[in-house]
């Protein structure tokens, strides 16, 4: 797999160049050992930890149906491990044989390269997420999974795989900063975003709350889907922004369905359940100093992602002004003589009550 990009001169190897152009390569290869790993009885039980999903649990439905159910644990990290490698992969080649030729021929600037690419990799990863989302949503009915506030200390096998590309994909974000060679003043923006998405996504796959982090997810990842979509649109035509005014009002509408959300599931919900009490052996975290916490960090992200919208409508709409055009003014219609100017002229005196050449012909004469 040659994900490198052509140059003129071969960096060094193991330099820092050289990592960055073959990165996608290097990372291919240590995936291959894993997956290498499957092919000999000796080194088959470690390359599982790294490739399936781990913790499995049978639980009979009844007597001729069995369900395989799947709790966490510290060996999900080496499987996190294995498809952030993986998520490296995929974004390499949506890269080099997706972005980079459309940039080669809209011949973008240096800021409109970085954000074209910066969207063109989240909205792919984003209809990925929704329309994944979307198919476990469809296979348990959604109004459960929306008032189910019941501990879950189990899950599904598509719910827990999902979990864990999502947290192997904001994983991934972080070396890519490096391989992508982010500008300084782009890299705490980023590093704020991705440590709010692993910060969530990890907590609610750890307290159990998989199935109200699930509905809230599918909800942000068509919301953002929106956005970058608006926004590759408007980098190839800027007079198409309708796609960023849809996107505003569904963003607010967004944040109070995942405030509200949050607030039946987590405050009325789980304060009414059944199982009250901090059990770690059984998975059951439904303890008044959590669920304050889980609510207390939902309402300050929804909060600080408010505050960024109004920032940038508010840079947006001065940006808008800003390149409004200004008429012209109208160019003046030239006076015509009046009939005593063109009489005094033919006289042989002009308007200013010079001689006109007409006199002066004739004294000269």
């Amino acid at each position: 797999m040659g994900f490198r990009k052509k140059t003129n001169k071969n960096p060094p190897v193991l330099s820092h160049e050289f990592i960055i152009q073959n990165h996608a390569d290097i990372v291919s290869c240590v995936a291959m050992v894993f997956l290498l790993g499957l092919m000999f009885e000796v080194t088959s039980k470690v390359a599982v930890l790294f490739i399936t999903v781990q913790y499995n649990v049978t639980i009979s439905a009844n007597e001729e149906s069995v369900v395989n159910h799947f709790h966490h644990g510290l060996k999900d990290l080496a499987t996190v491990f294995f498809y952030m490698l993986v998520a490296i992969i995929i974004h390499a080649i949506i890269q080099e044989y997706v972005l980079d030729k459309i940039n080669r021929k809209m011949h973008f600037s240096k800021t409109k390269h970085s954000k074209f690419n910066e969207s063109g990799q989240l909205s792919a990863f984003y209809l990925f997420s929704f329309g994944w989302g979307t198919s476990i949503l469809m296979s348990v009915c959604a109004f459960k999974l929306c008032l189910c506030v019941s501990r879950c200390p189990v899950c599904r096998f598509q719910m827990k795989f999902y979990f864990i590309s999502q947290m192997g994909y904001w994983l991934h974000a972080l070396p890519e900063i490096y391989f992508q060679k982010t500008k300084k003043e782009d890299i705490p923006r980023q590093l704020v975003y991705i440590s709010l998405y692993l910060v969530h996504i990890a907590g609610a796959y750890i307290l159990n709350l998989n199935r109200l982090a699930l509905v809230l997810l599918v909800l942000h990842c068509f919301v953002e889907l929106l956005f970058h979509v608006s926004r590759l649109v408007y980098f190839s035509n800027e007079k198409r922004q309708t796609g960023f005014s849809i996107w505003a009002v569904l963003f607010v509408l967004g944040r109070l369905l995942t405030l509200s959300l949050s607030v039946l599931t987590v405050g009325f919900g789980l304060s009414n359940a059944d199982q009250q009490g901090l059990d770690l052996a059984n998975g059951n975290f439904n303890v008044l100093i959590v669920r304050i916490t889980v609510l207390a960090t939902i309402c300050v992200t929804q909060a600080f992602m408010m505050w960024k919208f109004i920032n940038f409508q508010l840079r947006r709409w001065r940006e808008q002004a800003q390149v409004q055009p200004v008429k012209p003014k109208k160019p003046q219609a030239p006076k015509t003589k009046s009939k005593k100017d063109k009489a005094n002229g033919v006289n042989g005196v002009s308007s200013n009550g010079a001689d006109s050449p007409r006199a002066k012909k004739e004294k000269s004469s």
